[in-house]
């Protein structure tokens, strides 16, 4: 492996563990917090919800986009890569070495954020690591079908949007904006339908620490985004670009 591609693979770790830890990691500990005003005897529910889950998202994106981007391209994410190469962003020979590395870091966020949560009194990692589902691990209880057309969609969109932003004709500087922006925007659809992937290395980060069925359901997660991503892969050059697809294989 050259020392380009070992870098840029380096370079994909951090930023996919920066997206789990930081994402996946505002959901465990932020998403929902208890308040107890003792000299009334309330409790108020506070933590930053949803939307702050959201936009936790986003921003780890558009931080490491500019922290790492010039490096590997700032995908962190295995469909990002795989739109990318049908995209003719990236050869199809460096994509292994991306999903290794975006896998890995994801796994080592999702270990530091199970030993950090089992720091707390009481906490059960079963259930409670944030991880993706449908059925009855669905947050919304949604069906299988339903997950996965959300997830082929929305996917394809982010491909879309990922392309469109880092397209030479596009302004310059503004890439990292739009794609985490969009990513917030995914999240705010579909955190009710499948706690949101769109990124199979954030679904297995966390998948084994939560267990309670996630592990069975990865498939869904891996599946639905890499279709979203070949869809979106394909759509945009043959609409928006040279009208053909380019794969580059050297």
């Amino acid at each position: 492996m050259s020392e380009s591609l070992t870098r840029r693979g380096l370079a994909e770790v951090f930023g996919t563990f920066w997206l789990v830890f930081g994402g996946c990691g505002s959901a465990i500990f932020a998403a929902k917090q208890i308040a107890r005003d003792t000299d009334h005897g309330l409790t108020f529910e506070v933590g930053i919800g949803y939307l702050g889950v959201a936009l936790a998202f986003g921003l780890t994106v558009v931080t490491m986009a500019y922290a790492v981007g010039h490096i590997s391209g700032g995908h962190f994410n295995p469909a990002v890569t795989l739109g990318a190469v049908i995209g003719g962003r990236l050869s199809a020979r460096d994509l292994p070495v991306y999903w290794v590395s975006q896998v890995v870091g994801g796994l080592i966020a999702g270990t530091a954020l199970w030993v950090i949560a089992k720091g707390q009194p009481g906490f059960t990692a079963e259930g409670n690591m944030a991880a993706n589902g449908f059925g009855d691990h669905s947050p919304g209880k949604y069906g299988v079908g339903a997950v996965l057309l959300a997830e082929i969609i929305l996917t394809g969109f982010f491909i879309i949007v990922i392309l469109g932003s880092t397209d030479t004709r596009a302004p310059k500087g503004f890439g990292p904006l739009a794609i985490g922006l969009s990513l917030t925007l995914i999240h705010l659809i579909s955190i009710p339908i499948s706690n949101t992937s769109v990124n199979p290395a954030r679904s297995t980060g966390v998948a084994f620490f939560n267990g309670d069925g996630a592990p069975g359901q990865l498939w869904l997660f891996w599946l639905a985004p890499l279709i979203g991503a070949a869809i979106g892969g394909v759509i945009y050059p043959l609409l928006f670009e040279n009208g053909k697809l380019k794969i580059k294989t050297d």
